[in-house]
């Protein structure tokens, strides 16, 4: 049985409570086959009201380098000399991967 899209916050609440109770469910049962259809009711209502935006690029890179623990040397391959890398990295540059 097909659920309605969801139409506002109160419906988006409840099926986020849903959810939660349906968690563990088996998937090709009933309680699995409801669960994928409220999350994907739930995705939908989430990319129409809560976009996320995608990363700034600059910041990406630096996350990456960070969370990694990697130098700015790492990037050479990609990006080209360490005076280059430097200077996206600084954003006096605009960052143009190599091909």
């Amino acid at each position: 049985m097909a659920m309605d899209p969801i139409k506002n916050e109160s419906e988006y609440e409840r099926a986020l409570v849903e959810i939660d109770i349906l968690f563990d469910a088996k998937r090709n049962t009933p309680e699995g086959n409801k669960l994928e259809e409220l999350v994907s009711l739930v995705e939908s209502y989430e990319r129409e009201h809560y976009p996320i935006p995608l990363p700034d690029p600059i910041d990406a890179l630096l996350y990456h380098l960070e969370s990694r623990d990697l130098p700015q040397e790492s990037l050479e391959p990609y990006i080209g000399s360490p005076s280059r890398v430097a200077e996206v990295l600084e954003r006096k540059r605009p960052l143009t991967p190599r091909s």
